[in-house]
Parts: C-alpha cells; sequence; structure tokens
C-alpha cells in the first residue's frame, strides 16, 4: 500500500540555500575562530563557563536580533570568565505533536506552516546573527536532515531528551564537526545518555540526505541533564548526589572529554523560569565544594528572553516567548554577572 501523504511541494536544497545566503570569507574566519574556543573548552584547554542562553524558540527575527545585541555588549564585558553562544532554537518538538513547531515550520506564528519560507528564514536569521554581532549561535537537532543548511554557521546543537535514544540522530552527531549536547531522557535513565554520547563518538556508515556516508566520531558530544519526569512530576537531576553519580558513570565509561553542562530549565525548574538562577547557583556549590565537578561541569543551558514569561502563538507582547515561559532580560543580566563572578 502507498504511503498516505500529500506532498505539498519539493523544498530548496542546502546548497542552493547557501547560495542565496553565502558566508563570506570575513565571517568564516568568526565561525572558525569561536569554533576553536568551544573545542579548547571541551578538551579542557579554556576554563572559562560555557553559557547557551536565549529563547526557548526563536519565533520573531526582530526581537531576537533585539536579544542577541544586549547579549553581544553583556558578553563583552565578562568575556574573561563566560563564553557565551546564543540559543537560536528554530525547530520545537512537541510532547502531543501539537502546537508552534518552531520558525522553520511557521516562519509567521500566526499563520499558516511554511518549511519553504522557514529554511530561509533561519538560515536568515543566523547569517543576520552572525554579521550584526559575531555570534554563531546553538539551535537543536529536531531534525537531523536538516542540519546542513546550517552546518557552516551553528556553534553547537542539542540533541532532546525525546531524540536522543533515536539511531538517526546519534549517527548524525557523530559526524558534526562542532560539540553536541546529548540531553537524558524524559525518564532521566542516564545510561541511555551515555550510550548516546558513545554512538556519537564513534564512527559510523549510514544513508543521510540520500547518501552512504561516512563519520570519524564525534569527540565533543557530552552530557546535559534536563531533569526528568516520574509518574507525571518533574523531578530535578541537577544536584550534587545526581552530578557525583553522573560523573562516576560518565568517567568510567571512557568518553572523550567528559563534560557536563546544566539545563535550568525543563524539569530542573519544574518549567518555571525564575527557578533558573536557583538551578545554577545550587551547581556552582556543588563545583566548588568538588574540584572534579569544577572540571567535569562546563557550563549552563538557560531560557531567556527580553520579558518574563511566555504568550500565545500570535501575542502583542515583543520579545515574550510563545512557547515555554522564560526568564525576562533585566533577570537575565543579573544572573549572567552573578555566574561571572562565581565560576
Amino acid at each position: 500500500m502507498k504511503m498516505d501523504l500529500e506532498f505539498e511541494r519539493k523544498l530548496t536544497i542546502p546548497m542552493e540555500t547557501k547560495q542565496l545566503f553565502p558566508v563570506t570569507a570575513e565571517l568564516a574566519s568568526i565561525v572558525d575562530a569561536r569554533a576553536q574556543t568551544l573545542r579548547d573548552i571541551f578538551e579542557g584547554r579554556d576554563r572559562r563557563c560555557l553559557l547557551i542562553i536565549g529563547p526557548c524558540s526563536a519565533d520573531n527575527p526582530e526581537s531576537v536580533m533585539e536579544y542577541l545585541l544586549r547579549l553581544r555588549e553583556v558578553q563583552e564585558r565578562v568575556q574573561d570568565k563566560l563564553f557565551i553562544v546564543p540559543r537560536v532554537f528554530s525547530n520545537k518538538p512537541r510532547t502531543s505533536g501539537e502546537g508552534y513547531m518552531g520558525l522553520v515550520h511557521q516562519p509567521d506564528a500566526a499563520g499558516r506552516p511554511d518549511p519553504f519560507k522557514g529554511i530561509i528564514a533561519v538560515r536568515s536569521l543566523h547569517l543576520r546573527a552572525l554579521r550584526e554581532t559575531g555570534f554563531t549561535c546553538a539551535d537543536e537537532l529536531l531534525y537531523p536532515e536538516n542540519h546542513r543548511y546550517l552546518d557552516d554557521l551553528l556553534a553547537y546543537v542539542t540533541v532532546g531528551a525525546r531524540s536522543v535514544e533515536d539511531q538517526q540522530h546519534r549517527l548524525t552527531a557523530s559526524g558534526l564537526g562542532i560539540p553536541v549536547g546529548m540531553k537524558n531522557p524524559t525518564h532521566g535513565d542516564l545510561e541511555v545518555m551515555l550510550n548516546a554520547i558513545h554512538a556519537a563518538q564513534t564512527g559510523h556508515s549510514f544513508i543521510y540526505r540520500g547518501w552512504a556516508v561516512h563519520s570519524k566520531g564525534n569527540p565533543l558530544a557530552h552530557a546535559v541533564l534536563r531533569g526528568r519526569t516520574e509518574s507525571g512530576k518533574m523531578v530535578p537531576n541537577y544536584r550534587y548526589d545526581d552530578l557525583r553519580t553522573l560523573a562516576d558513570s560518565y568517567l568510567a565509561s571512557g568518553a572523550q572529554n567528559p563534560s557536563i553542562l546544566i539545563d535550568t530549565s525543563h524539569a530542573n525548574s519544574g518549567k518555571d523560569p525564575f527557578q533558573q538562577p536557583a538551578v545554577v547557583r545550587d551547581v556552582i556549590r556543588s563545583r566548588q565544594r568538588d574540584p572534579e565537578l569544577a572540571t567535569l561541569v562546563k557550563g549552563f543551558l538557560v531560557e531567556s528572553y527580553l520579558e518574563d514569561g511566555a504568550q500565545a502563538p500570535g501575542g502583542s507582547v515583543f520579545g515574550q516567548s510563545i512557547t515555554d515561559p522564560c526568564l525576562g532580560w533585566d533577570k537575565t543580566e543579573h544572573l549572567i554577572f552573578e555566574i561571572a563572578d562565581n565560576m
């Protein structure tokens, strides 16, 4: 029986999109320099704290750029202590399959889905961020085949809690030349996450975008703790005992460049954005208490935007999330300086 799908239109391929929105030699040098800094952080040569910070979902290019311009000013003030990679997440996984699914699906959050325009909107936004702020940014590897549209621009990607057990995500991660954060699954099993890291750090032969490809393995794949769900309740996994449990298993696994980032949102904060600073402070205390954790725990993921909270898609508040609620700018700026003073 044939597939019951309606094929609307053929999408632009990555090469065509890159030709329309090219990275100049000058911009490419910025991409390379920031990529080297991230390698140095994960390989232990640069001891600065890594901060992946920004909106839950990059829904409005204008408000995202306003946020990034403010973040650029802060980065210059804390650059000796922190290395900031903005979140420009263009895909939004949905637990139930319903709701706003990100800029790549809906370049107009109040309009109908249009992946053709969405692909162009996402590349345009990442390119604009690089050109106007000097930032290379982070995105989620929700659709592995889409990475090629941004592989010359991205600094960092995450593999989410619902994707980390998927073979194609693990195999694709093994062929990326940038750090890939493998989140623990929603049920919290650390072995699943460690297996994903091992798979991503190993070379493979597989099918990708209609090609037979070979990867060498990605030594920068690492762990991200985002909390877990038990019996319908969100349970954090960032506390000292959680970190020690992961550290012991992680170090025993023989993984290359063992590194941990803490996602301060999701189940770690109970999706309460105002609890994110408390998560950060608790982790900082654990690092100060345990020299081994001070080496392994390299930074944080924080959900932050111009305005506190969230609104419905199509809402009128400039710079307020239309997905998960975020920490507003004033609190964000204070948190960044607090991290810089204590890491």
